[in-house]
């Protein structure tokens, strides 16, 4: 294994009441490209059962939005509290700092409140060269955190079995089945360095993210993940028959399109085995960080959040990705337990932007001004109160092609650079099958909707 650190050298008015010289913990967990396939979602071919713990003591937010469902700019969007239109961060090459140099993130104001700061795996996007100053930089040492740490196989987690399902065409879309140990992969690291984080810091007040790569590919985890589900267990998504096409920018685009558009059942079948073997192995991990907090006795002064970064296709539309501005890739997973915190359901609209304003909320801090996101505090109070009134994603398609959505209680409006319109109806059509942006019956609607986009 090699692992590389890059170190450098008032009343707290949470839900529950504490001693004034008391600062809460944050425990942040980041999955990677996870959709809401978990148990506690209601996925019950999926095997997630210390999620699905977690989410028995949190208030699970089922409709919970990213603002950009690629990594780096959701993630440069939810540290900040600010829009990708905001951040300018719209790929995966833009460092964040480069665009917003004195920007400040919500780890950075932990961080300065006194608390210990450690981001192991990937928190923020990952780029550059690992061991070297860009790599510094890309985790945000010194101002976010204190240390950050990434990690990569030993030779004893060698790939048995495994395969390019598209024969090589691209380079991702790889699975791998493994000998070794959990902690023989990266992700396996990233726990034990977490467990071993909070166990030396002891009374200290830390901020921890822990950020693991899986379920993302290459999707490759310890063959015991993969035995949990047989080839033949597996139920593959059908598109319905008579479902609306989707504009030439929205999905099945590019050399990914081309690709997918080949798959056989075979390599959607083992595409959609290796992805939940990504799934089960995290949540194995998340796990381990939980046993810590019962250990010693952290739950009652440590807020946790667990989220996917962004959503995912497992198949819907023929994409087995994300990056599209249908549901399944912008909505994704999000629970928050925190000192008296009862846990519930909310099934309001919120946005990954609210997760700034709610982190320094519950610490006692007050929220910055400018901050494009609310808190959840009354939600975390009272899970049924309602959510936003409209949630906002874009994505782009290179130079002067881009797309913005907007999703309310009701519909899915999407407009396109070039003209193009979606309208989906969520109260018949939760998989957004039929576009209704052509018939003339809703053109109030859209009208409507349009104007929350201009608002935005």
């Amino acid at each position: 294994m090699r692992q590389y650190l890059f170190a450098a050298s008032v009343l707290l008015l949470g839900l529950a009441d504490v001693a004034a010289s008391e600062k809460w913990n944050v425990l942040f967990i980041v999955a990677d490209d996870l959709r809401d396939t978990l148990g506690c979602y209601g996925n019950a071919a999926v095997k997630t059962p210390q999620i699905d713990r977690l989410a028995a003591r949190s208030v699970r937010f089922d409709r919970a939005y990213v603002q950009y469902p690629v990594c780096n700019p959701s993630r440069s969007s939810f540290l900040t509290g600010l829009r990708p239109d905001q951040t300018q961060v719209l790929d995966n090459r833009t460092l964040l700092r480069d665009k917003l140099p004195e920007v400040v993130t919500w780890p950075q104001l932990l961080r300065e409140d006194g608390r210990y700061a450690a981001a192991l795996g990937k928190i923020f996007h990952l780029g550059g060269q690992r061991n070297s100053e860009l790599a510094r930089r890309w985790a945000d040492v010194p101002r976010s955190f204190d240390e950050a740490r990434v990690f990569e196989s030993t030779p004893a987690g060698r790939i048995l079995e495994g395969r390019n399902l598209t024969g090589g065409a691209l380079p991702w879309c790889r699975w791998g089945l493994t000998a070794g140990e959990d902690d023989d992969q990266p992700d396996g690291q990233c726990a034990r360095a977490a467990v071993e984080l909070m166990t030396r810091l002891g009374d200290q007040p830390w901020l921890l993210g822990a950020g693991f790569h899986r379920p993302h590919d290459p999707f490759v985890v310890p063959q015991k993940y993969f035995d949990l589900y047989p080839r033949e267990s597996l139920r593959l998504h059908r598109d319905p028959p008579d479902q609306t096409p989707a504009p030439p920018l929205a999905v099945g685009f590019g050399g990914m399109g081309e690709a997918f558009a080949r798959f056989t059942d075979r390599e959607r079948a083992e595409f959609l085995r290796a992805y939940y073997a990504g799934v089960s192995f995290l949540d194995a991990q998340v796990g381990r960080l939980l046993d810590v907090l019962d250990e010693k006795q952290l739950w009652d002064r440590t807020v946790v959040v667990f989220i996917g970064d962004h959503g995912y296709h497992l198949g819907e539309r023929g994409w087995w990705n994300k990056n599209t501005l249908f549901e399944r890739s912008c909505r994704a997973p999000l629970l928050i337990a925190a000192p008296g915190v009862k846990p519930g359901v909310a099934r309001g609209l919120v946005e990954f932007v609210d997760l700034f304003p709610t982190l320094v909320d519950l610490c006692g801090l007050p929220v910055p001004p400018g901050l494009a996101g609310h808190s959840l505090r009354p939600l975390l109070e009272d899970p049924s109160r309602p959510g936003k009134p409209a949630a906002y994603t874009l994505v782009t398609r290179g130079p002067g092609q881009r797309g913005d959505s907007v999703r309310t209680d009701r519909w899915r409006y999407t407009e396109w650079s070039d003209g193009r319109r979606e309208l989906y109806d969520h109260t018949v059509d939760p998989e957004e099958t039929r576009n209704l942006a052509d018939q003339p019956q809703y053109a109030g609607t859209m009208s409507e909707l349009r104007g929350l986009l201009d608002r935005r």
